[in-house]
């Protein structure tokens, strides 16, 4: 199964950022002799390797210019790393590019029998202390589930059972919002794994190209133990953070037209690299390979997948919660409790979207006695105190007096002059406290 990154992954490599690989700091002076080595062996692999064989001279011309006019006469391996990563991207304009200096890695490269092994104990470690880049579940209002995804991990005969878990949860919700803002990337088994959820199975999913091999083709699995969400909107979270396999995934959503990719423009990083050792401690990475999409039979690399919604990447999460409630609210035969729980949660993200500032003043009049109820203006914020129960902040939501109550969602309060209204979600008329 080819993969946005390879199997062997280098032991200090973040995972799956084709864009922010880490530089760690060189031990020794790098000399005159092994910046001519180093800088052959890149030259050799490019000329050998690099997926576009028309770009290979293009690419060795600018190293070789550059090392000419002294660019890279240093002594420091860092900055030799970075100016040689610099030219690479200005000349390619491939964000899977770059030179490393990584003595880990480097090592568990040259590990002889068993660096595979050990490089792929160190992978599933990783994964496992990241449960396998599912970093956060959770129910947003409106019964609108929430899954944030900060790396496409994948162990075989883990990873699976990790995502069944949270296929399972996105099932039971009215619409799906997978957050992959930030995503550098990853393996693409896990990829076609969570874009079948959203398929029918055996479906051409992608296809990998690399040289005069034969295309290796990625499908859609026919078997799901969570079961497909076909029907279930989904709204996709992306941005300039994006980047690789992350890449893959939104492209599959936009070009197989299975949701909304809210936010930004995402990286443009699309072909598949390896990594590839280079003395002393450098760690190259290389495109050997190109993805091709059966609907647009091409990719996104060095333009991005665009998004259908376009939001600022901070306010992604909100505005694609708003888009999914309306479209909910919208639906043929939805119940008229489903429509109040679409219109409480509206409200309150609609609050999160365009916060409301209320004068001193303005706060302090709403301050007083309400029957058993007590507000107390105090360090510039609304108290509520209520007997035997506790203390709590109230946030103002809407500049005619409704508030919403700290920490719980399915409580809000409005003031409306003579009294204090406490609503609660699904209940139809509120509980009256009468000012004084």
């Amino acid at each position: 199964m080819p993969k946005l990154f390879p199997a062997r992954l280098i032991a200090a490599l973040i995972i799956g950022c084709a864009v922010c690989m880490p530089t760690l700091a060189a031990s020794a002076p790098f000399s005159t002799a092994e910046q001519e080595a180093a800088l052959q062996a890149i030259i050799a692999a490019f000329e050998e390797q690099y997926v576009f064989p028309e770009m290979r001279p293009r690419i060795v011309a600018q190293l070789q210019s550059a090392q000419r006019k002294g660019r890279y006469a240093t002594d420091d391996a860092v900055t030799f790393a970075d100016r040689v990563t610099d030219d690479l991207r200005a000349v390619s304009h491939d964000k899977h590019l770059s030179l490393v200096v990584d003595p880990v890695g480097y090592a568990a490269a040259n590990a002889g029998d068993d660096s595979d092994e050990n490089e792929q104990a160190l992978w599933r470690r990783q994964a496992l202390r990241n449960h396998h880049g599912l970093a956060q579940l959770k129910i947003l209002g409106g019964n609108v589930r929430y899954l944030k995804i900060t790396g496409f991990e994948w162990v075989e005969d883990e990873t699976g059972r990790a995502y069944d878990d949270a296929m399972t949860f996105l099932k039971c919700g009215d619409a799906a919002i997978i957050d992959i803002r930030g995503n550098g990337g990853g393996t693409h088994a896990a990829v076609r794994y969570l874009v079948s959820h959203f398929m029918r199975g055996d479906a051409l999913e992608m296809s990998f190209l690399a040289g005069s091999a034969t295309p290796e083709q990625s499908r859609t699995l026919e078997y799901l133990p969570a079961g497909r969400l076909l029907n279930l909107p989904l709204y996709v979270l992306i941005d300039g953070g994006s980047a690789s396999a992350a890449e893959a995934f939104a492209y599959d959503v936009q070009q197989f037209k299975l949701g909304e990719l809210v936010g930004a423009r995402t990286v443009g990083a699309a072909n598949n690299n390896k990594h590839v050792p280079i003395a002393p401690n450098f760690i190259l990475s290389i495109s050997y390979g190109r993805p091709l999409h059966p609907v647009s039979n091409s990719n996104w690399e060095g333009v991005g997948v665009a998004p259908t919604v376009d939001a600022p990447p901070q306010q992604a999460l909100e505005i694609a919660h708003s888009l999914a409630l309306q479209r909910l609210s919208e639906r043929k035969g939805v119940t008229p409790d489903n429509l109040d729980d679409y219109a409480w949660a509206a409200t309150a993200v609609e609050a999160s979207l365009h916060p409301v500032t209320l004068t001193p003043a303005r706060l302090q009049s709403f301050a007083g006695r309400y029957a058993a109820a007590q507000v107390d203006f105090r360090d510039g914020v609304l108290w509520l105190s209520r007997p035997d129960r506790p203390t709590v902040r109230l946030l103002p939501m809407t500049a005619d007096g409704l508030f919403g109550v700290d920490g719980v969602d399915r409580l809000r309060v409005r003031f409306t002059g003579r009294a204090l209204e406490l609503l609660r979600a699904g209940e139809p008329a509120p509980r009256v406290f009468p000012r004084g």
